[in-house]
């Protein structure tokens, strides 16, 4: 029977594989699917975290944990370090284990052409749920993310889709995630394009669309939206009122740029805990029970503390300091280990700073200060764009939340200048930042793993023509005479790469010369200039334009022995067409 379902299996995929390549509305049809399924997992993962709430913090079950009143001391300092405890022996067990680390989307599509790991991904997610059930002040938007790409990830090698297919599904499973966790399919879909799939196309937009809508319907229909954000009606806005956002938006990219670069600092002090560092989040946890002592605010995500704080109107002293409180917890969180996303916890910060803007603007600046609630979803749009990226993202977020197009057009516009900002000074996002410190080097989801791939070692010509340096010029010319090989490597006595000889040049001089006798060493260029078999084409490129040759050796680290050569033609060739097919799919031709 197992037999037959799996014969039945392969014909059903080898009938669907043709089709996506051949019809577009198949793929459609696909990512609908993978919108459903990442719709089932942030209602899955939702309703565990608020179980957990209820039962481990007492609070009521219709109020969000971060809203409570107050939580009690012995669950505020027990809870999150007992979490923080399963969140650093459940890491401890992966390392002993030799179990990889999950992939996250971004770098996913960056790098690895959307290949994900479903188990390495569902272990994320698990201990994501654990984060921030326990109280952690991380939200669950990167554990939907994460499973959202990983099911489409799946999905799609099983389907064998081709390269860029792949990608824009693994877009569609985490944009569809953030569109059934927030109830707003335009904010998912812009999120894949922005900061999943690194580019807008029409091409891809009938899957992501379709993926987005399906996650958020599939979504409502099961627990509501999550993280939904509801916003009384604002005024419209003036040019002067727009000025006055673009500024908000500078200090969102000034707080944000400090933010993440403390983010380092601060997980480099954990690191130096003379304790094991299975022990990092059980500290970090409780750090976060006396801060949930000062106020809940801290707690979960914030998105009961948001909504909470959108009524009330708090003083100036006591924005600032829950402003300072969310911002040290989140960095607290995620520095000792604990597992979660941003997003949320960005959205919230923006939320205070935003308010607390307004209410500087009205005493000093009055004319040209917005209305307070647009002051609040500006700040909540221009710090996740500085944090998070993704300037349409958030502003699609505040139009779907508002439904006012004039209050978007604001945010937009601040969004802009705080991406900018952070461009200019900082050059990435919180995503990227920490893929950074760990050694990468990308800065958005942009596809550069086929360069990558296109390593030095599988370009060259392998087995090189070699001589001895100690050879004379005459014995050069009668084993490598005109017309064969273009270039030849000079090596010494012990094997080792001693520089390039130019068959054409040894051949110049006249025979009679007294020359003719000379060693080639004489001749032998570029003998401290060379390639490495891991070197990328794009730094392989950047050396020959600083050796100004047209052939250069490549040559082992260790042994120095030289392996083959490479051409700057071929070279120039081979990324021409690499970086051509990459333009082509990110626009939905390849």
């Amino acid at each position: 029977m197992s037999a037959r379902f799996a014969v039945a299996f392969e014909a059903v995929a080898k009938r669907l594989r043709a089709a996506a390549r051949s019809h577009e509305l198949t793929l459609v049809a696909i990512a609908t699917l993978v919108g459903v399924a990442a719709g089932l997992g942030v209602a899955a993962m939702t309703a565990i975290a608020e179980v957990a709430h209820v039962v481990f913090f007492g609070i009521p079950f219709d109020v969000r944990l971060s809203a409570a009143a107050r939580v009690t001391p012995l669950a505020a300092l027990t809870v999150p370090v007992v979490g923080g405890l399963a969140i650093g022996l459940s890491e401890y067990w992966r390392r002993r284990a030799k179990r990889r680390s999950a992939v996250d989307p971004v770098e996913a599509n960056a790098l690895h052409g959307g290949r994900m790991g479903l188990r390495e991904s569902l272990f994320l997610a698990a201990q994501t749920v654990v984060s921030n059930g326990c109280g952690a002040s991380v939200g669950l938007e990167s554990g939907y993310s994460q499973i959202g790409a990983a099911l489409a990830s799946r999905f799609g090698l099983a389907l064998k889709l081709r390269r860029q297919d792949l990608r824009t599904l693994v877009g569609c499973g985490a944009g569809a995630a953030i569109a059934g966790a927030f109830g707003a399919p335009l904010t998912g879909a812009f999120y894949a394009s922005e900061l999943i799939i690194g580019a807008y196309s029409l091409a891809n937009a009938g899957m992501i669309f379709a993926a987005s809508l399906a996650a958020s319907l599939t979504t409502r229909a099961l627990i509501g939206s999550p993280y939904d954000i509801v916003a009384p009606p604002v005024a419209s806005l003036d040019l002067r009122n727009h000025l006055a956002l673009v500024v908000l938006g500078l200090i969102a990219a000034a707080i944000g740029v400090a933010w993440m670069r403390t983010a380092a600092l601060v997980e480099r002090a954990f690191k130096k805990n003379p304790l094991p560092a299975w022990t990092n989040p059980a500290i970090g946890g409780l750090i976060l029970g006396a801060m949930a002592l000062v106020s809940p605010q801290i707690l979960g995500a914030g998105h009961g503390a948001a909504g909470l704080d959108f009524r009330l109107d708090l003083p100036a002293a006591m924005l600032l300091w829950l402003l300072a409180l969310k911002l040290s917890a989140s960095l607290i969180s995620l520095a000792s280990g604990f597992r979660g996303g941003m997003f949320f916890a960005s959205l919230f910060a923006g939320e205070l700073l935003g308010k607390l803007y307004g209410i500087g603007l009205a005493a000093w600046a009055p004319g040209f200060a917005p209305d307070p609630t647009t002051c609040a979803m500006a700040g909540m749009g221009t710090l996740g764009a500085a944090v998070v990226g993704g300037p349409l993202t958030m502003t699609f977020l505040v139009l779907e939340s508002t439904g006012d197009l004039s209050v978007a057009g604001g945010v937009l516009a601040a969004s802009i200048a705080a991406t900018l900002a952070v461009r200019a000074t900082f050059g990435y996002s919180f995503a990227t930042w920490r893929l950074h410190l760990r050694g990468e080097t990308i800065r958005s989801a942009q596809d550069v793993g086929w360069l990558r791939d296109l390593t030095v070692g599988k370009l060259m010509a392998g087995a090189p023509p070699t001589i001895s340096a100690g050879a004379s010029l005459r014995a050069f010319r009668e084993t490598f005479p005109l017309g064969g090989a273009h270039v030849v490597v000079a090596v010494d006595e012990q094997g080792r790469y001693a520089g390039l000889i130019q068959t054409a040049e040894a051949h110049a001089a006249s025979l009679e010369s007294a020359e003719a006798d000379e060693t080639v060493a004489a001749l032998a260029r570029l003998a401290t200039t060379r390639l490495h078999p891991d070197l990328d084409l794009r730094s392989a490129l950047t050396i020959f334009d600083e050796a100004e040759t047209d052939t250069l050796a490549v040559v082992d680290r260790t042994s120095d022995v030289a392996l083959g050569t490479l051409s700057e033609a071929y070279a120039a060739r081979r990324y021409a067409e690499g970086v051509d097919s990459a333009v082509q799919g990110a626009l939905g031709g390849g």
